[in-house]
């Protein structure tokens, strides 16, 4: 099931040009979800570093689930003996789980790409297993996600290792992102044929690729929409290529998708990549940065990112956020720093935590950045809900500039 209802679209009446950001509702089997909105990724059926009480909390609505990892562990018998992933990891609201296809492109130096699927090794045990699109479709009728992905190929920057990993790869050409969309778009059909077979109540997105090739996006997405998805992704982004053609295809794809569907940019990005993402008519967002990041000791803050490791914070008595109200800065109280609270933990405490190797450091540090990222998605929303898009955007930019 999947019924998206379009409620806002920017620029408002006597606004300003350039805009396709959009709100919307999306119904999903598990639960309704406001757009546009950050998906926190659960790889292996959790979110790393943070309980499912904490992200109820911290106001998420959907999280991602990795059909390639869980296929290989826990394994599919143990998962459809929980009757599917929200029962199994006790999560009441929506999940949408990935195709596998990011995963394999990941073991390229282990893989065989062919027309039926691929064959590859298990990086578990070595096993040698294969998957197509209509394993991939299978995997995830077991989990019972909301969303299931198509299985895609994700078309590379480059080909082979980049001058600065020591390789000697290239650039990947159009006749090669060519192969690979088309590869793509006839493994979207069988994804689709698989899915209605085995009559999986849940919805399907398709995924557009093409690499850096605006005609070749084109064609993918026509190619995509004929199909009549319920809902379509942009993929094939964020694998290595500079920032400024990311952003020349964020800019030229999604807004020329359906209206009437959501639209899903697929592994992106920073905060201002969000911000921008949903100017371009993006509804939809899933990154590993928040919570990698957070581990690494780089939180995101509305005056720009600060590094816990550096000795400048030693002694700071100060919140990572003086306006965040997330447990870390603000404590059970959520009360914020600016608004009188003095609750939550300090700079100084949370360097110390990280050069002691203590859990609570990145789990703190976990949770500051998702509420981060969750609320400045609902800023959005309710900057969109005023008619007030624009105004915000230019406070966020300059705000996130003006540093820590």
């Amino acid at each position: 099931m999947l019924q998206f209802d379009l409620l806002i679209t920017d620029p408002p009446r006597g606004g300003y040009e350039g805009s396709h950001a959009r709100r919307g509702t999306l119904t999903l089997n598990h639960g309704v979800v406001q757009t546009p909105i950050f998906m926190p990724v659960g790889t292996y059926g959790t979110v790393k570093g943070v309980t499912p009480q904490s992200l109820h909390d911290m106001g998420a609505q959907i999280i991602l689930g990795n059909t390639f990892h869980l296929w290989m562990r826990p394994g599919l018998d143990i998962v459809k003996g929980f009757g599917g992933l929200h029962q199994f990891e006790k999560w009441d609201k929506p999940i949408l789980t990935d195709s596998g296809g990011f995963q394999v492109w990941s073991l390229a130096h282990s893989a065989k790409i062919t027309e039926e699927g691929v064959h590859f090794a298990s990086p578990v045990n070595g096993d040698r297993l294969f998957m197509s699109p209509e394993v991939s479709m299978q995997i995830q009728t077991v989990l019972n996600s909301d969303i299931v992905m198509q299985l895609d190929e994700c078309t590379p920057y480059w080909q082979g290792n980049p001058p600065s990993q020591g390789g000697s790869g290239h650039i990947t050409t159009e006749a090669e992102a060519r192969r690979s969309m088309e590869l793509s778009r006839r493994w979207a059909l069988r994804s689709k044929a698989e899915f209605e077979r085995l009559g999986n109540p849940n919805a399907l997105f398709g995924i557009v690729q093409g690499g850096m090739f605006e005609h070749l996006r084109q064609e993918s997405l026509e190619a995509l929409v004929e199909m009549d998805f319920p809902g379509y992704a942009i993929g094939g982004v964020s694998v290595g290529e500079p920032k400024e053609l990311m952003r020349q295809i964020m800019a030229h794809t999604p807004h020329r998708l359906p209206a009437h569907k959501p639209r899903y940019l697929m592994g992106v990005g920073t905060p201002e990549d969000l911000v921008d993402g949903v100017a371009c008519g993006v509804d939809m967002f899933d990154c590993v940065m928040p919570t990698r990041n957070a581990r690494n000791g780089t939180l995101f803050t509305r005056y720009g990112d600060l590094k816990i490791r550096n000795a400048r914070h030693k002694a700071d008595p100060q919140p990572l956020d003086p306006t965040c109200t997330c447990y870390a800065c603000a404590g059970p109280s959520g009360v914020s720093w600016d608004n009188g609270g003095r609750d939550g933990f300090s700079r100084a405490y949370l360097h110390h935590l990280d050069r002691c190797g203590e859990m609570l450091g990145p789990m703190l540090n976990t949770i500051h950045n998702l509420h981060y990222y969750l609320n400045l998605m609902r800023e959005v929303r309710e900057a969109l809900d005023a008619g007030t898009f624009g105004a915000f955007r230019q406070r966020f930019q300059a705000e996130r500039a003006r540093g820590v």
